[in-house]
């Protein structure tokens, strides 16, 4: 076994969801990952902990076969059960074929996403960690060999996670107490939100592996302006290019897309909840200096900002503002590395991809 599995697996159980003495861990994985699999049992089996393998979230091709052949959908209370009973949940990335569900209808995968919902908010309201483990089709679709990028993965996810903390927490100081927050890039995004009140999160690796950003949610209905998200969007085995948003009122009254139009109008449509923000990140990564069509990855990248319609993390809604619900949370980039800036209650805080506490800044 590669050593730097044991490693990858060491900082999802000892930094990611620090496992205890008879924490009962729910792990969902693809075949494809079974050495990290592996390496995570042993690890369990030294802290008295009690695994138990699933191929439900991130399965494929039986995933597949159930979404052809059905178009109504119930929340599964068997599965709910054992997310209510757990301690911890891992969920590893990792594809035999990353297009296995691309040719599901889209209304399908909404309806089922609907349905999954009581089960995500049962998982995210447990310790729970997501990574990726390098299979070779997600190497494919990142257009790297096997071997490149299981060395992306892996600088990626094996760092000194409390120093990525103290750097990102300078941004955290910025954005915690703002009241305003204005995103521009070139002429095509130009978008202000309130976030007021929202507390800013520091993600250095416990609940997505590898971290990288600090997010927030906007007040729902604050967001003005339109958003052209110049990155690729990868959503149920598709491509989805040249995202473009058009807000009023915190609701998204114009939409278009370059490519596979249609599955960013069924996104959209979900539900109420889902033609809104429900966050607003900032990649700060910039050992992850490549898109990679893995929003786990993609969405860390320095130099860019992200935006999700759909769900708002609970911990980044202030008891006095409505959390954004949703069955989706879907994730679009913006590359702020040229001809743009961040301003946060008016003062410009990052241009062309440069912070404020960094060399290079030019206010």
């Amino acid at each position: 076994m590669d050593p730097r599995i044991r490693e990858h697996a060491e900082v999802v159980v000892d930094h990611s969801v620090d496992l205890s003495e008879g924490d009962d861990v729910v792990i969902d994985a693809h075949p494809v990952a079974e050495d990290l699999v592996v390496a995570l049992h042993e690890l369990a089996a030294d802290r008295g902990a009690n695994p138990l393998v699933v191929q439900d979230r991130l399965g494929e091709r039986y995933q597949r076969a159930f979404l052809r052949n059905r178009e109504e959908f119930e929340t599964p209370g068997h599965v709910e059960a054992l997310y209510d009973a757990m301690d911890a949940y891992i969920a590893i990335r990792g594809n035999a074929n990353v297009t296995e569900t691309s040719d599901v209808d889209p209304e399908t995968n909404a309806a089922y996403q609907q349905a999954q919902q009581p089960l995500l908010a049962e998982r995210l309201s447990k310790t729970w960690n997501l990574t990726q483990y390098p299979a070779a089709a997600n190497a494919q679709l990142a257009q790297m060999s096997t071997e490149g990028y299981e060395n992306f993965v892996w600088d990626a996810v094996n760092k000194d996670w409390d120093a990525v903390r103290e750097h990102q927490s300078q941004m955290v100081d910025i954005l915690d107490p703002a009241d305003e927050v204005r995103i521009v890039s070139g002429d095509t995004t130009d978008v202000t939100m309130s976030v007021a009140g929202n507390p800013t999160l520091n993600d250095y690796g416990e609940k997505n592996l590898p971290g990288g950003e600090v997010f927030t949610a906007p007040v729902a209905d604050s967001v003005e302006g339109e958003v052209l998200f110049d990155k690729p969007l990868y959503h149920q085995g598709r491509e989805v290019t040249d995202v473009y948003l058009d807000f009023e009122g915190g609701e998204v009254v114009d939409h278009s897309a370059g490519k596979n139009e249609e599955v960013l109008t069924e996104v959209l449509e979900t539900d109420d909840g889902a033609n809104r923000l429900g966050e607003l990140g900032i990649g700060m990564n910039r050992d992850i200096d490549r898109f990679t069509y893995n929003m786990l990855f993609d969405e860390k990248m320095g130099d860019t900002v992200h935006m999700a319609v759909g769900r708002a993390y609970e911990d980044t809604v202030g008891e006095d503002n409505e959390q954004n619900d949703s069955a989706v949370h879907v994730d679009m980039i913006v590359d702020m590395s040229e001809d743009s800036r961040i301003e946060v209650d008016g003062e410009v805080v990052q241009r062309d991809g440069t912070f404020e506490f960094e060399d290079g800044f030019e206010g």
